[in-house]
C-alpha cells in the first residue's frame, strides 16, 4: 500500500498545499503529506492511472508516464516489452510499449528509476472510457440485486476522482486509505465495481459485461464523470476556441471574477474530508444535546420555568462543491489527465445540463469529441446515448435530441436511442439494460467490425402521395414494426399496440396535428383530414412522446422533424 501512495502522494500534497488559504480541512491534508514528501521528490513514480489490477489497451503502443527528479533515467518492463527514457528538467518521463496481445493472465509492469515500482496483476484487453453527467455516474448497484452481481475478475474498473480546475492537471489523484474514507475512487478494482453513487456506472460496467462476452478478453473501465454538468465543462478551452458560436463561454472563462476563481479547484477529496469531521465534531454532538435539550424543555415547561437555551452545531455542514459545470474546470481536472492512456473508445450520457441550447449542442457536443480525438491523437470510437424520455424537461429535449445527432457526422460514432425506455417522472431512468444493449452494439460495428444491424430506424426522405407523406428510413434491418420497449427485469412487457403513434404533420400554415401513420413496407404514409397539402412530418417530437416504431431487431427509430421551424 505504501507504493499506491507514493505514486499519488505528489499530486494530492500540491492540492493541499493550494488549499490552505482557502479551507481549514487542507491542513489535514497538509500535515498528512508533508512528512513523506522528502522521499517522495527523489522517487520515479507513475500517473495515478497506473496501478495493481490493470488493464492495459491491446493492439496499439501503449503510453506509460509519470514523474522523477530531472535527469533520471527510467525504464519500463512488461513481459518482453522494455521501453526507456530520461526524464525532462520538469520530472515527467514518458515510454510507449510496442503493442500488446490480449492476455487475462496477470503479469508485472515495473517501472525502475533510482527506486523500483512494481505494479501486479496487470492484464491486457480493451479499455473503454466512460463519461458524461448523472445518468452515466448513476450507479449499478441501484439496478441490481444482491443476488444477481456476479464478479467477473477480468472487468476492471477505475472511478476518476471528481475534480474540476481552472488550469489542466496532469495526473488524477486519490483519496489515501490513512485518511479513513470509505471510498472506491482512484484506484483498480476486480472485486467491487466502487463510485460514488451506488457503485460505478450501470451503463459503464453493464457495457463492459457485454464487451467481454464479444471479445472474451479482459476489459478496463475508466468512470469520469460528474452528476449536473454540462458539455462546455468537460472540453478544453482551444477545443471551444475553434467554433464562434461557442466564443460566449470562452469570454465568460476569460473574465471570470477574481472571487470566482478563488473558489478553485474544487477537489470531492476535500469534501468528503470536510463531511467526515462535519459529522463527527458537529452533527453527532448536536443531535445529541438536542434529544437531551428536548428532555429539559419539557421539564422547565411542566415546572412552569423558562426553556433552556437551545443547542448549536459547533460549524455548519459544508457546502457540496459547486462551479463544476464551468467551461472547461472537468476536462482540465477530469479527462486532461488521462490523456495519453491507450484506450479502445469511449461512452458518453450526457445531455440533460444543455438543454437550454440544443442548436447549440449540435456544434458543441462534435466539437467536444473532435478536441478529445485531437488530444488523444486517434479517432476512438465515441458511442454516446440519446436523452430518454421525461415529461418534466420544459418543451427543450426534442432540440438537444436532435443536436445530439449532429454527432452522427464525425466517423467512428454512433448512438443509443433512449427515448423508449425513459421514465416519465424520474431524470434518472432506471430501465438502463437497453441502453447498454444498444451502446455494445453499435460498439460490435464500430469498433470491432462485425455485421450487425445496430441502429434503429432512421428518417432518410419523404415525398408528397396525394394528401400523405411518405416517409422513408435508413436502418430498417429486417424490416419495420409497430413495437413496444424492452420491460424492466422481472416485469412483464407491455402489449403491443394496434397503431401506430408519435407522428405528426402540418401543412404550409405549419400547424401541427397528430397523424394517422401506416407502415408500408420500407415507408410510413404520414396524413390527416384536416392537412390536405402537407409538407412537414414529425416523429416522436418532444419531452416523452409516444414512440413505438421499431425494426424488427428491437430497435427503435431515431426521433426527427423535416422542418427547419423554430422547435
Amino acid at each position: 500500500m505504501k507504493m499506491c501512495v507514493n505514486r499519488n502522494l505528489v499530486s494530492c500534497f500540491n492540492f493541499a498545499l493550494s488549499r490552505l488559504r482557502v479551507r481549514p480541512l487542507s491542513i489535514l491534508l497538509f500535515s498528512f503529506f508533508a512528512g513523506t514528501m522528502s522521499s517522495v521528490q527523489a522517487e520515479v513514480s507513475t500517473s495515478g492511472l497506473f496501478g495493481h489490477n490493470m488493464v492495459l489497451q491491446q493492439g496499439m503502443p501503449v503510453p506509460v508516464w509519470g514523474f522523477a527528479k530531472p535527469g533520471e533515467k527510467v525504464a519500463v518492463t512488461f513481459g518482453d516489452c522494455k521501453a526507456s527514457t530520461t526524464t525532462g528538467a520538469d520530472g515527467k518521463w514518458m515510454v510507449r510499449l510496442k503493442s500488446l496481445s490480449a492476455s487475462s493472465v496477470g503479469a508485472n509492469l515495473v517501472v525502475k528509476g533510482e527506486n523500483t515500482l512494481t505494479l501486479t496483476n496487470v492484464v491486457v484487453g480493451d479499455v473503454w472510457l466512460c463519461s458524461g453527467q448523472s445518468n452515466m455516474e448513476f450507479g449499478y448497484l441501484n439496478i441490481t440485486k444482491k443476488e444477481e452481481q456476479v464478479v467477473d475478475p477480468q472487468i476492471r474498473t477505475f472511478c476518476v476522482l471528481r475534480s474540476a480546475s481552472l488550469t489542466p492537471l496532469d495526473n488524477t489523484g486519490f483519496i489515501p486509505p490513512e485518511i479513513g474514507l470509505d471510498t472506491q475512487m482512484g484506484h483498480w478494482q476486480m472485486e467491487n465495481p466502487g463510485g460514488p453513487w451506488g457503485g460505478f456506472s450501470a451503463v459503464g460496467y453493464f457495457f463492459g459485461k457485454e464487451i467481454r462476452n464479444v471479445t472474451k478478453n479482459p476489459v478496463g473501465l475508466i468512470g469520469s464523470y460528474w452528476g449536473g454538468t454540462p458539455a462546455q465543462a468537460w472540453t478544453s478551452l482551444s477545443g471551444l476556441e475553434k467554433e464562434a458560436i461557442l466564443t460566449n463561454y470562452v469570454d465568460g472563462f476569460r473574465n471570470m471574477k477574481p472571487e470566482q476563481k478563488q473558489k478553485f479547484p474544487v477537489k470531492w477529496a476535500d469534501y468528503l474530508v470536510a463531511m467526515k469531521k462535519w459529522d463527527k465534531e458537529s452533527r453527532e454532538p448536536y443531535e445529541k444535546n438536542k434529544r437531551e435539550w428536548e428532555v429539559a424543555a419539557r421539564k422547565a415547561k411542566a415546572a412552569g420555568q423558562p426553556e433552556p437555551p437551545q443547542p448549536q452545531m459547533a460549524f455548519p455542514r459544508p457546502a457540496n462543491p459547486g462551479n463544476v459545470g464551468t467551461t472547461t474546470s472537468l476536462f482540465n481536472g477530469m479527462i486532461n489527465p488521462l490523456i495519453p492512456f491507450a484506450i479502445k473508445g469511449t461512452i458518453w450520457y450526457q445531455g440533460e445540463a444543455n438543454t437550454y441550447n440544443g442548436a447549440e449542442y449540435g456544434v458543441l457536443f462534435p466539437a467536444m469529441i473532435r478536441d478529445w480525438r485531437g488530444r488523444w491523437g486517434y479517432d476512438f470510437p465515441f458511442l454516446f446515448v440519446q436523452l430518454a424520455g421525461w415529461e418534466n424537461g420544459a418543451g427543450r429535449w426534442a432540440a438537444l435530441r436532435e443536436g445530439q445527432c449532429k454527432a452522427l457526422a464525425l466517423p467512428n460514432t454512433g448512438m443509443a436511442v433512449a427515448i423508449d425506455v425513459g421514465d416519465r417522472k424520474d431524470i434518472h431512468p432506471k430501465n438502463k439494460l437497453p441502453v447498454v444493449h444498444r451502446l455494445a452494439l453499435a460498439a460490435e460495428h464500430i469498433a470491432y467490425g462485425q455485421k450487425v444491424v445496430y441502429q434503429g430506424p432512421a428518417y432518410d426522405s419523404m415525398k408528397r402521395d396525394g394528401n400523405r407523406l411518405r416517409v422513408s428510413f435508413t436502418n430498417i434491418g429486417s424490416g419495420l414494426v409497430i413495437g413496444v420497449p424492452p420491460p424492466m427485469p422481472g416485469q412483464p412487457a407491455a402489449p403491443v399496440p394496434v397503431e401506430l403513434k408519435g407522428f405528426e404533420i402540418a401543412g404550409t400554415n405549419r400547424q401541427w396535428f397528430a397523424a394517422k401513420a401506416v407502415i408500408d413496407g420500407a415507408t410510413v404514409l404520414v396524413s390527416h383530414d384536416q392537412v390536405a397539402e402537407p409538407v412537414a412530418v414529425r416523429y416522436a417530437w418532444g419531452d416523452y412522446p409516444p414512440c413505438d416504431l421499431y425494426n424488427k431487431e428491437g430497435l427503435p427509430a431515431v426521433p426527427f422533424r423535416t422542418d427547419n421551424w423554430n422547435p
